[in-house]
């Protein structure tokens, strides 16, 4: 049997570390997933001044405090992408590709989904349409597949579908120079629309179409109702009351997954009552 986490953290920006640490100090066995680098959107910031005690500084300054601050407390990120998430009455079942982990309370703290979904996204999910590329791949041997990637660090991800596929097409969304295999095709273009009656057929972009057996879109987030099946959103959000607790009972959320105002603080503070939050719960399961 796998072993099971008191708490699982989904996301490592500001509130999923923040929640990291309270769970931590309240000795709870627990795994966060994320990027050793933390969260893009951090990096990228130039200038943040609406966080106490740190003034004045670049968002890779405060990366390299959040990440010094993990160092010391012996926090490790856990670089794995969770493609769903299942509520199993006890526990729950974190999905990553081939693998499963199993934790008492989940606290999602994914930031929010950028970019609307492309026409013909939602019609066609699980139709050819998938987020995870590495998961699905068997299923595209010798086929066409195209790949939209969000991130650079995404490249991976399509040189390994390259090994199976038939074909790559490679739709960087990123400014980073693109470093992939030479046999995939790199397409600097916009997409439009995902064409096809009962599956995939095509794919297309301002200024081409391409046929395609499968697309990835490999955004940094999953939308909250893809990720995490019956909870309850409101305005694209995730429903929490004041302990981050979602309509599932174990699963908490924190940070701009629950809503705005998108602030760095706004985020640990809420991490902070999530972790407290699960904490809690965990006690309370292990008493019974």
């Amino acid at each position: 049997m796998s072993e099971r986490y008191d708490i699982a953290i989904v996301g490592s920006g500001p509130a999923g570390l923040s929640a990291a640490l309270n769970a931590k100090i309240r000795k709870k066995n627990f795994i966060i997933f994320g990027n050793k680098e933390l969260t893009s959107k951090l990096t990228k910031a130039h200038e943040i001044n609406n966080y106490l005690g740190f003034y004045r500084k670049s968002g890779k300054e405060i990366q390299e405090e959040f990440s010094n601050h993990l160092k010391e407390m012996g926090i490790s990120i856990t670089e794995e992408r969770i493609n769903t998430i299942y509520a199993m009455g006890d526990y729950f079942a974190l999905m990553v590709n081939e693998k499963m982990y199993e934790a008492t309370s989940v606290i999602l703290a994914t930031g929010v989904q950028y970019g609307k979904l492309f026409d013909g996204e939602e019609r066609l999910l699980g139709k050819g349409v998938g987020y995870c590329a590495t998961c699905d791949a068997p299923l595209y041997k010798d086929k066409i597949v195209t790949i939209i990637a969000y991130n650079k660090h995404e490249e991976e991800e399509a040189n390994f579908i390259a090994s199976i596929a038939s074909k790559v097409y490679y739709i960087p969304m990123y400014n980073e120079e693109v470093e992939v295999d030479a046999s995939i095709e790199i397409i600097k273009d916009t997409p439009l629309e995902i064409i096809g009656e009962d599956k995939v057929s095509k794919l297309k972009l301002s200024d081409s179409e391409i046929d395609s057996d499968g697309i990835f879109i490999l955004r940094d987030s999953i939308s909250p109702g893809q990720l995490v099946p019956g909870i309850i959103l409101a305005d694209n959000h995730i429903e929490v009351d004041r302990m981050m607790k979602t309509n599932i009972p174990g699963c908490f959320a924190a940070g701009d997954v629950v809503g705005k105002p998108y602030q760095y603080i706004k985020s640990a503070g809420e991490g902070n009552i999530a972790g407290l939050s699960a904490a809690s719960y965990v006690d309370s399961i292990n008493k019974k």
